[in-house]
This record gives structure tokens, sequence and C-alpha cells, in this order.
């Protein structure tokens, strides 16, 4: 066993259902804002872990930095009466759900972990956000607590890893919890304490590198933090799923004339039908404007269709900042949460582009790949005190 995989030392296992709004279902912070200000959120979880997007919060004027404390204070209340606390364990996990399953393992891992030949074991896929990783970092630095775990995937052999757990789980009998999330998805969570059949799974995780393949921004926090380390799901599916990443644009005043008008003058084909699906394949997407829609073909590139639209249709031809406040992600299956002026859909990126991206050493754009499914927020909470 090595030292950049270990057990969670101290947690907490959730005893029936995690309290209050499922975290997961909220992919911005509008939607969070707008979820806890239905009534009986004041004490979940999801405003222990965005306190300053509280009604009250909100009405004071108070940040984040202001407010942690009293976030701290009632995520020590959910743990004495939602949870119950395990001590030098792993969890075995298991999600089935429509958007695919996974079994893998629930520990700790250290996100700064270099090898001996110099290369990181936990290996970023897509760049991240400045912003949010420092946010996510004073929270968990606030909390003293991971309440959310990353998607970590081998780069290679994750059969054994799968097999591994398998065993695992045979060995355990009956989950410590099982529950059925707001989509569908069963999630299932064993502990396993010490002995040769932990040593056999934490040895076959530690035994090669890791794709971050869900959670760039919560393991550059946890980095950033540098705490008791990063809280993960390793797994290798075996129904991992990639879904798509749109973009949509608010509060720009295009319409699809203009739009189009943009984007053809940069040499982008631009093909107005009646109704279009979101592409299946790389190389095009498919444009909705108030009832109408764009077709458009990206020039050839060895660029990823993100980075083209990123940089081709929206700064190039409309001047627009992809990190500004005009553009905004949207997860495949999400619908949009703000006045739209357009959604721009984009293709799954395949699976083997994204290794091969990341054999080379380099990093997908922000907000590119949607892997499915996740693990569940608030199923299983690690201390992070030292």
């Amino acid at each position: 066993m090595t030292e950049w995989v270990r057990p969670i030392t101290r947690g907490w296992l959730v005893r029936a259902e995690v309290p209050g709004p499922d975290v997961d279902e909220f992919a911005d912070a509008d939607r969070v804002v707008a979820a806890l200000a239905r009534p009986g959120t004041g004490g979940s979880l999801l405003a222990v872990q965005h306190p300053h997007r509280t009604p009250a919060a909100l009405a004071a004027g108070r940040g984040l930095l202001d407010v942690l404390a009293e976030a701290r204070r009632t995520l020590r209340d959910l743990e004495r009466t939602a949870y119950r606390p395990v001590v030098d364990v792993i969890a075995p996990y298991r999600v089935d759900g429509p958007d695919g399953s996974a079994t893998g393992v629930l520990c700790m891992v250290d996100p700064a972990a270099v090898g001996a030949d110099g290369v990181s074991w936990v290996r970023h896929s897509e760049q991240v956000y400045p912003d949010v990783v420092a946010e996510r970092a004073a929270v968990l630095t606030g909390l003293g607590c991971a309440t959310s775990a990353a998607l970590l995937i081998p780069v290679t052999d994750g059969e054994l890893l799968t097999d591994t757990v398998d065993q695992a789980i045979a060995a355990a009998g009956a989950p410590a919890v099982s529950t059925v999330d707001s989509a569908g998805r069963r999630h299932r969570v064993w502990l396993l304490g010490p002995g040769p059949i932990r040593d056999a799974v934490l040895s076959v995780v530690a035994a090669r590198p890791l794709m971050v393949a869900d959670g760039n921004h919560r393991v550059a926090a946890a980095a950033a933090a540098d705490l008791g380390g990063l809280l993960a799901l390793v797994t290798a599916g075996p129904g991992l799923r990639i879904g798509a990443y749109h973009r949509v644009l608010t509060g720009t005043g295009l319409d699809a004339d203009a739009l189009a008008t943009a984007w053809r003058s940069v040499g982008v084909e631009v093909r107005e039908v009646p109704a279009a699906d979101p592409p299946a394949h790389p190389g095009s997407v498919v444009v909705e404007s108030h009832g109408r829609f764009l077709c458009l073909d990206l020039p050839p590139s060895t660029a990823l269709d993100h980075a083209q639209v990123e940089q081709l249709l929206l700064h190039d031809a409309l001047r627009l900042d992809p990190e500004g406040p005009h553009v905004r992600p949207l997860p495949e299956g999400r619908t949009p949460d703000v006045e739209v002026d357009a959604v721009l859909r984009l293709a799954p990126v395949p699976l083997a582009q994204v290794l091969a991206v990341h054999a080379a050493g380099g990093r997908m754009p922000r907000k590119s790949t949607y892997f499915t499914p996740k693990p569940r927020s608030g199923l299983l909470l690690a201390d992070l005190d030292r």
C-alpha cells in the first residue's frame, strides 16, 4: 500500500437520506440560490456547502468568509443527527442508473502526489476556473470536512480495479447504505476496515495514475487547501459514459440572424433548418435561438470542438469572453435557468479523445466532458482537520 492512497481516518456515513436537496442537481450558482430559497433548506447539506448563497447571507450582504464558521456549526449538527461516525475505512461503492453504472471505492487520495519518475499520480483532465478553485478551497478549509467526492479513473487496467472491488463487495454482504437519488440512480455503499481485502483494493488503486473524470475544481481546491487530502471515488465503470457539455448565451441581445452573420464573417458554414437534434459526432454545432435552428460545420482542425467554439465562435466572431457572464456551460439533460439568447449544442467528446489528450500531457477545455454516473454528494463525509 502506498501513502498517496489511504483510508478515511475519520468520517461520517449518512444514516438514511442525505439531509436537504440533492446537491448534485445543481450545476451553477443561480440554481443553488433558487434551491436554498425554498422552505426547509436552511439546515441542509446544500446550505453547508454554499453558506454564502442562502437567503439570509444574501440579504445581509455576507460573503463566504463571513459565514463559514456558522456553516461549520451547522455541519457538526448534521453529523450528530443525520450521520454516524466511521473510523479507518474505505468504502466500496456501486451506482446504477439511466446514465450508466460504476463500481469503485471511496477513499482518500493525495492530489499533489508525485511518483519517483516526477509524474503526478493524479492528473487533471480539464482546465479550471481559478475563482471557483479559490472558493472551494476556502470552503474545505472553513469546514474541515470533504462533503463531495471527485470521480477519478485509472488510465489503464480498469478491469482489474472493477474485479477487485466486486470481490470485496461480495465478501462484505449487505451494503451499509442504499438509496435512490432524484434521477433514479441507486447508490450503495459498503464499509471495509483493516485487513487483507482492504489492502488488496488499495494496492490496485495505487498501482497506476488516475485521471480526473469529474471534479477537476475539487481536486485543485484540495491541493490548494493542503488539508487531509481529497475524498475520491476511484472507478473504471464498467458503464461510465461521457455526455455533452453545451454553451448558453445570455444577455447578449443577439438573435439567429445576428449570430449567423457573425459566424459567416469568420468563415464558418451556417445553415438554417426547421429543426435539429444535438450532434452525435464531433465537428459540428447545432444552435437553437428563439425557436430557430442553425447547423454549423466547424473548420477542419486538430483542436477540440469546445476549444473551437470558445475561440472562433465566441471570442473571434461575437467578441464574447468564454469565461464571462454572457456564456454559461450547460450539461447534457439540463435546461437553462436564465433567459436564453441561444444554446450551442456540441457532440459528446469520445473517451478515446479524452485519453489521447491526457496521454499527451494536455487538458480538455473547461466544462467539456460530463462523465456519468457521478458519486452522490453527502453519503460519506471525510474529516480533513489534522
